[in-house]
């Protein structure tokens, strides 16, 4: 195969053989797990590896090389930017709910990025395989460029400034969703560290800003003309993009599957059942000098009779089950050990309680953490060991939540010796 090896096509080689693995083996594990998440990604970093592949190729000389390099850099579809809006939407409801399915509705979104595909696809076999295959046909420029790729390319550059609108409108969809998206992990998910995909909203913005780059390298060129390495240095850029995707997206991919996300789905009504026996909150005594209890437990907001007897009910699991000492609970198994519905225990917490499921749940750990680092029987361990006795998942997790209930890092507490 020609190749050219160059400084400006070698230093694109690693990107465009970093996404094309990538893509392909997200794809066979898509069509052999069906996991629409997979399936999205890989077009995700299919779109921005083609547009890079495309100058690799130039640079390495496919443009001045024999016929059939030549045309293959006319007619594969190496520019479908309209699919990245819709597919960074697509993916992102993929990843926060594992109901979510391309339905008739959700391909409307990709209409505009198929249209674009399906208008090579036609100057293909229109020019290729009709005219010249079928019919013999000699093709102009020296074989290269039939009649419908000519009409296509004009169509195409129009249907390009699509994209201008597209990846910004989506983007901003997606950004507001994920807004409404964290108070959803905060009023469901006691840790929610690795469902927040904060690198995915980072990548987003840099997407945008990736636009704005092209659009000023576009209007810079038309205007005064770039050199060849000035248009060289954004593709340079974007294969860096297509690293950082590779990263987050599989670390998303991973998180998503491992978690029963439920986003943007209908809870359905909040009924409430009456608990089934007289019930007490049952708190465990505290010794002297231990930590106040939590909010939650100190409060007494005025509740409906029967929402006041599930709150007392959680209360009482809380300090007898300690559930919130595994690392991962969820609102949904407090909900099946109360044997109510999650609806209706996010309303006890919010209503009941002042604080979301996180916060609630997050104040025991806190409270228990506290009192590991006032008793000298655990001076030997080190914070991670508190953090992990307490219940929290990590370090970063333990120290951000203690310094928010508490108003100091727990580094700053003074610890008894052992």
């Amino acid at each position: 195969m020609l190749f050219n090896f160059g400084a400006h096509s070698s230093l694109l080689l690693p990107a465009v053989a970093t996404g094309l693995i990538a893509t392909g083996w997200l794809l066979l594990r898509a069509l052999r797990r069906r996991t629409l998440a997979d399936a999205l990604l890989a077009l995700l970093l299919l779109v921005p590896t083609l547009s890079i592949a495309q100058q690799m190729l130039g640079y390495a000389g496919w443009y001045d090389g024999p016929k059939g390099y030549a045309t293959a850099m006319l007619y594969v579809p190496w520019q479908l930017n309209l699919f990245l809006g819709p597919a960074y939407y697509l993916y992102f409801r993929s990843l926060t709910n594992q109901e979510f399915r391309l339905r008739p509705r959700a391909w409307w979104h990709l209409l505009p990025g198929l249209l674009q595909l399906g208008l090579m696809a036609g100057a293909l076999g229109y020019d290729l395989l009709w005219l010249s295959g079928g019919r013999g046909q000699h093709l102009p420029q020296a074989g290269t460029k039939g009649p419908a790729l000519g009409a296509v390319e004009a169509l195409r550059h129009y249907l390009g400034y699509l994209q201008y609108v597209l990846l910004p409108a989506y983007c901003w969809r997606v950004l507001a969703d994920y807004r409404r998206y964290t108070r959803y992990l905060q009023d469901n998910f006691s840790d929610t560290e690795r469902l927040r995909f904060a690198g995915l909203r980072q990548l987003l913005l840099v997407q945008v800003l990736a636009l704005v780059l092209s659009q000023l390298f576009t209007l810079v060129d038309w205007k005064f003309g770039l050199s060849d390495a000035a248009s060289w240095n954004y593709f340079f850029l974007r294969g860096l993009l297509v690293y950082w995707l590779v990263a987050v997206g599989l670390q998303a991919n991973y998180a998503a599957a491992t978690t029963p996300l439920r986003f943007g789905t209908d809870p359905g009504p909040a009924l409430v059942p009456e608990p089934t026996a007289a019930l007490s909150p049952a708190l465990v005594a505290e010794p002297p000098g231990a930590p106040a209890a939590p909010a939650a437990e100190r409060l007494a907001p005025e509740l409906a009779p029967e929402l006041l007897a599930w709150r007392d009910k959680l209360l009482a699991l809380m300090a007898e089950e300690q559930p919130w000492l595994e690392p991962e609970l969820t609102l949904t198994e407090v909900a099946k050990r109360l044997r109510i519905t999650p609806g209706l225990l996010s309303k006890v917490i919010n209503s009941g309680c002042g604080q979301n499921f996180n916060d609630f749940v997050n104040a025991y750990r806190v409270r228990e953490a506290q009192r590991l680092l006032a008793d000298p029987r655990f001076a030997h361990y080190s914070l991670v060991g508190v953090a992990l006795e307490s219940g929290f998942n990590s370090r970063s997790t333990f120290n951000r939540v203690f310094k928010k209930v508490v108003g100091q890092a727990p580094s700053e507490l003074s610890r008894p010796k052992s």
